[in-house]
């Protein structure tokens, strides 16, 4: 599929002044359980902002408070320029939409009509222009007519997106949109969801998927019913992780100690495994830029034979497995 990035909605918007949406100690309780407690975040318009967390640690309940959907138990926020209370719920929704994981669609009636009806609730006016733009940011003009029970889950998943882009949203919350679908529709979302951020459209985005976070999102949180932690997911890795270089050789060097010290950049060293072809040291490093061709020198010059230099890499994942370490939803209640 070709994404029509164009056709993303009606039009391009200019960011309004001041973030879309504000978080300030936001709690949700349901009895004595708890689903998200102090959770503080803002995000700015025009950004795509992942919220990652294992299942039962408080991303949906959380999509669905500043959705308006529920009332929060305690703390404030602000969705879309308005504070999240009941005076402010319809307008705040007619600022914003929700994909759940589900589209919920009526899978009797034609993709044009489960359109149709979801834009009258919404009561929006130009219904066949719209929703003959969102099925072309969705590639399914083709497919306007066919009843929705006889669609694939990645069909349906457009079809709920194109549902999504009808009133021609500033906010966008995407939960698990790629949930279910296999590389190729996923990819086609992932298009989507780029073009709408060229256009300025906010998307708070939760996932499973981290590489799905890490291509998109310009900030992560990591969430497991507080927020563990928050920020550029290049910045994560380099607050959780110690720089290091990776260092191989064919044979053992005879005195790494003398070889490593005083290089610059180059704090400490120790041994580690390597492959059957060769021996393997890590680096602590100030800056792994600086340090990488003192390094390559000073092993040179002992007569050594340099199989690899490279600085340590750690994915979104290693950021996401440091932070989380239980299961919420196993947890007794």
């Amino acid at each position: 599929m070709t994404v029509d990035r164009n056709s993303a909605g009606a039009r391009t918007q200019a960011p309004p002044s001041g973030p879309a949406i504000v978080v300030d100690g936001l709690t949700k309780r349901f009895g004595e359980r708890t689903a998200f407690a102090d959770v503080t975040f803002s995000v700015d318009y025009g950004e795509v902002f992942g919220f990652l967390g294992p299942n039962g640690a408080g991303k949906t309940t959380t999509v669905r408070t500043l959705g308006t959907l529920l009332a929060p138990t305690a703390g404030s926020a602000a969705v879309a320029g308005l504070a999240l209370n009941a005076a402010n719920g319809v307008e705040i929704r007619r600022r914003i939409a929700v994909m759940p994981e589900s589209p919920g669609l009526y899978l009797r009636l034609s993709v044009t009509e489960n359109l149709d009806f979801f834009a009258g609730l919404y009561e929006l006016d130009n219904r066949r222009t719209r929703i003959e733009h969102a099925l072309r940011a969705v590639n399914l003009l083709d497919r306007a007519d066919d009843p929705c029970r006889s669609l694939s889950k990645g069909l349906r998943q457009r079809v709920g997106l194109a549902r999504a882009l009808l009133s021609d949203p500033q906010i966008l919350f995407l939960d698990e949109p790629t949930s279910g679908l296999d590389p190729l529709a996923a990819r086609d979302v992932h298009e989507l969801i780029d073009g709408l951020r060229r256009r300025g459209v906010t998307i708070f985005l939760t996932t499973h998927r981290l590489a799905e976070a890490e291509a998109l999102c310009d900030r992560v949180g990591i969430m497991n019913t507080t927020l563990r932690t928050i920020g550029r997911p290049d910045e994560l890795r380099e607050r959780l992780f110690a720089k290091t270089l990776q260092v191989s050789t064919r044979a053992p060097l005879a005195e790494p100690q003398r070889v490593f010290a005083d290089l610059p950049g180059v704090e400490d060293w120790h041994p580690s495994t390597c492959d059957e072809s060769g021996v393997g040291y890590v680096l602590a490093v100030t800056d792994p830029d600086l340090a990488a061709p003192a390094v390559a020198r000073a092993v040179v010059a002992e007569g050594a034979d340099l199989l690899t230099l490279s600085p340590s890499r750690h994915s979104l994942e290693d950021v996401y497995l440091q932070l989380i370490d239980e299961d919420v939803e196993a947890q007794a209640r």
